[in-house]
């Protein structure tokens, strides 16, 4: 059985529609790219995943249970985990506070989240506002690893960045695929660096899954059709 599992999938913004028709599926232990170009309904799926949007028609199931009549916050204990687009760490808040404000009991707790990211443990007592857009990236991974969850969502979690840190995050999420069970879900457009993390991808083009496989047979017609600009 899929961890996580989105079959036929359509979801409005009032009355007007962004999801069609989207399926995917995800293993634990597994990572997953969720592509297109922007605007095709990536970030709305995740959205429609951690409950932050309802979903009108199709079915959207996490460990065997329904998860439509669910809050977000019910979605979160069930053990989904979300880094936001946009970092979203709580700027009046330390490292060390933003990190336990989130924490949930598990092996994910501030010792390991330092040793994943040691930038994190040097600047615990800062206030998240005065970290980088990189640290606090980190951070918001970190903080999001605290809620000891079974599927990390990853939205666009390298945009913007400087390459040492895209490099230091991607290093990250393979070492949670090597060394965790943890199913990930990442959206991200660089096709090199998914190619290395990635079991498995799937295309939404205007709000529809349009091909998904695994990543090793996600050929140049595919990536110049769908993902080219």
């Amino acid at each position: 059985m899929s961890l996580l599992k989105l079959s036929h999938v359509s979801a409005f913004y009032g009355a007007s529609q962004a999801l069609f028709d989207v399926h995917l599926s995800l293993e634990d232990g597994q990572v997953l790219a969720l592509m297109g170009r922007n605007g095709m309904g990536k970030s709305t799926t995740v959205k429609v995943i951690c409950r932050l949007l309802r979903h009108r028609g199709g079915s959207v199931m996490f460990d065997g249970h329904d998860l439509a009549p669910l809050p977000s916050y019910r979605a979160a204990r069930m053990g989904i985990g979300l880094v936001p687009e946009g970092r979203r760490c709580f700027t009046n808040l330390t490292v060390r506070e933003n990190l336990i404000a989130a924490a949930r009991p598990g092996v994910w707790d501030f010792e390991a989240v330092a040793r994943l990211f040691p930038r994190l443990e040097e600047r615990k007592d800062q206030l998240s506002a005065s970290l980088s857009g990189g640290e606090q990236q980190m951070l918001a991974i970190a903080r999001a690893l605290m809620t000891n969850p079974r599927l990390l969502i990853l939205d666009e979690a390298t945009e913007g960045l400087a390459p040492v840190v895209r490099n230091e995050i991607w290093a990250a999420v393979a070492r949670l695929k090597a060394e965790t069970e943890m199913a990930i879900l990442v959206i991200d457009k660089s096709i090199r660096e998914l190619s290395r993390v990635a079991d498995r991808a799937v295309i939404l083009e205007k709000g529809r899954s349009v091909w998904q496989g695994a990543f090793g047979e996600l050929g140049a017609d595919v990536r110049d059709r769908y993902l080219g600009v």
